[in-house]
């Protein structure tokens, strides 16, 4: 799979990607409410191990992508799009967890089931390679979460610790070599 970036505005350091089936576009002001809808999906808040933020909480959230993590190129962050509709999210940006980049993406659930993840996270390790120069990437998902786990084995990623919340959760740390082909 060849990840193809196209050139963005200069204010945006985050590139355009493609792969097969996606558009990783980094998000315009009109993309606002597809955004808000799923980070207020009780189902994807679930398996991204986090809480329903209510509305206006998110909708800062977006604003902030435009008018500071775009314009201080802080870290990469598009919208998914699969045939013109919004698909989902993904980012590339450094974690507080341990020294390095994670890679983090959320579909939304009438896509999931569909091999998307697996295209997601391809993608992001290529820009991760290619475009950023990473040798390893994370990622964090929810132990719960078997159907990204079992993702995440195939695509060859090792575990490296589990992280438990304040509240008991666990949140398994992965980590993928990105110059080795998925």
């Amino acid at each position: 799979m060849t990840v193809t970036p196209t050139p963005t505005p200069t204010a945006i350091l985050t590139p355009e990607l493609r792969t097969e089936h996606l558009a990783f576009r980094p998000y315009r002001e009109q993309d606002e409410d597809v955004f808000v809808a799923l980070l207020r999906d009780e189902e994807v808040c679930r398996w991204m191990g986090q809480e329903r933020a209510p509305e206006p909480e998110i909708r800062m959230v977006f604003r902030s992508i435009l008018t500071d993590v775009y314009p201080r190129r802080l870290f990469d962050v598009w919208g998914l799009w699969l045939e013109g509709a919004y698909a989902g999210h993904a980012e590339v940006k450094k974690t507080g967890n341990v020294e390095g980049h994670e890679l983090v993406a959320a579909l939304a659930p009438q896509y999931w089931g569909r091999g998307l993840g697996t295209e997601v996270v391809h993608g992001l390790l290529r820009h991760a390679a290619d475009n950023l120069g990473l040798k390893e990437a994370y990622g964090m998902v929810g132990a719960e979460n078997t159907a990204s786990l079992a993702m995440c084995r195939r695509l060859g990623f090792r575990h490296l610790r589990d992280v438990v919340g304040d509240d008991g959760s666990v949140t398994k740390m992965l980590v993928i070599n990105t110059t080795e082909p998925a």
